[in-house]
């Protein structure tokens, strides 16, 4: 690859950073990264065409050929994150990074609509959280224009927070909990554990500081070598909150006192209003502020979402789902008051390895204590956990949907969720 310092010239030409030759050009530095079954340099002419300023190929002849156009890398992807990482190199911001088993995607974005009240702020779009989307965040940083980052770090193995650490090097760190996500990937509880903690041993070799939940037995000894740590939600905590009500929204009291009522529904999603309130209050955003913040988030992107279908009050949670989710998810549901009847609707948990087959049975076990009115299970690995004969269970959507479309439900409270291959949100309409 050519020098760094040659690339990231080009990249202060440029208005944005792109990967994909599809979206718009104009202005942009495109790298043309490799997938499984395309090369990223027969793209490269495309961007170009629809306006790209410069392209990054692994093509040395083709950029021989156009060197005004072309930078020539031996490997565009790692040239996208040491361009990424140079970049944040000369950024004297604090970066806040977010990781966790459950939860951090909502994290994220409560943090970010705190954090907006006082300053300015970049964050993740979307979940762009891996290996390309951390670099395209950082990359989509400016100094002078922006005053605080938030990076959202998603992993399903050891090694990638801390990759994805160095490449942002942030000065604070966030993990929501340590849960049953990505068994597969991490070989276990413990192995996920080492993986998220990955991003607070960054912070420990540095000296930053830490955001931990102690509601989370397991996150105060992890954090222990961070030298700053900011806890948060129980009364001897730094910033405490208490969780008043969970349902229909969720309503907790901040550490200065102050009650909020969220737009956001489920026992699970107080430690995330609780996280935001302490990061806030550690960067000095106003108490007042804080709750204005959290009391006018609203998710989308099927994450806890409260919807009136007219017919139906639906609790779509159908971003994603793994074993720990699901619990607290069911927990909460089944907490909720017992009148209308109550309906889940559950997809197949993914990534899930060799334990796939025991933790849908667990779930089963799980459902089978609650007394819900209607159980419908989606999925080939749902078999496992229609554990009652009045459990229902579809080996694929289009049946379920055929369920759904001859027997209509009507003034029940249903919980849709399930990992995010299943793209069970498909079914609300039925609903």
């Amino acid at each position: 690859m050519e020098d760094i310092v040659v690339l990231y010239a080009r990249f202060q030409h440029c208005t944005a950073v792109s990967t994909d030759s599809r979206q718009d050009q104009a202005g942009t530095l495109f790298f043309a990264l490799n997938g499984p079954s395309f090369r990223g340099r027969d793209f490269a002419a495309q961007a170009l065409a629809k306006g790209a300023r410069y392209a990054v190929v692994d093509d040395a002849e083709l950029a021989a050929s156009a060197p005004d156009h072309y930078t020539y890398a031996p490997d565009p992807l790692l040239a996208l994150q040491e361009l990424a990482h140079y970049h944040r190199q000369q950024l004297a911001i604090p970066v806040i990074g977010i990781t966790g088993s459950n939860g951090k995607t909502t994290t994220k974005e409560l943090v970010h609509a705190v954090l907006s009240r006082r300053y300015a702020v970049q964050y993740t779009r979307g979940n762009l959280n891996n290996h390309i989307g951390v670099p395209l965040t950082l990359l989509s940083i400016r100094e002078g224009q922006h005053e605080l980052a938030i990076v959202e770090m998603g992993a399903n193995h050891q090694g990638e927070i801390e990759l994805l650490s160095r490449l942002a090097e942030p000065t604070h760190g966030l993990i929501t909990n340590i849960g049953k996500a990505h068994l597969e990937g991490f070989g276990g509880l413990e192995g996920i554990a080492k993986g998220k903690s990955e991003l607070w041993r960054f912070l420990a070799a540095t000296g930053g500081t830490a955001f931990v939940n102690t509601a989370d037995a397991q996150l105060p000894t992890l954090a222990a070598a961070v030298p700053q740590r900011i806890t948060y939600p129980s009364t001897t905590d730094t910033y405490p909150a208490e969780l008043l009500a969970a349902a229909p929204n969720v309503v907790l009291r901040l550490f200065d006192g102050t009650v909020v009522e969220a737009q956001i529904t489920g026992s699970y999603n107080f430690l995330n209003l609780a996280a935001a309130a302490a990061v806030g209050a550690h960067f000095g955003v106003p108490a007042a502020d804080i709750a204005a913040a959290l009391a006018g988030y609203a998710p989308t992107n099927n994450r806890s979402q409260l919807v009136q279908t007219g017919r139906n009050e639906v609790i779509l949670d159908a971003y994603n789902a793994n074993p720990s989710s699901m619990a607290v998810a069911l927990a909460s549901f089944g907490a909720r008051p017992d009148t209308p009847e109550k309906v889940v609707i559950l997809g197949d948990m993914f990534e899930l390895g060799t334990e796939s087959t025991a933790e849908h049975r667990a779930l089963g076990e799980l459902l089978a204590t609650q007394e819900f009115g209607t159980v419908l299970l989606v999925g080939p690995d749902m078999q496992h956990a229609a554990l009652r004969p009045e459990f229902r269970h579809f080996p694929t959507k289009a049946e379920a949907a055929q369920w759904l479309e001859a027997h209509p439900l009507t003034g029940r409270q249903i919980l849709i969720k399930g990992s995010r291959g299943m793209g069970l949100e498909t079914l609300l309409p039925l609903v």
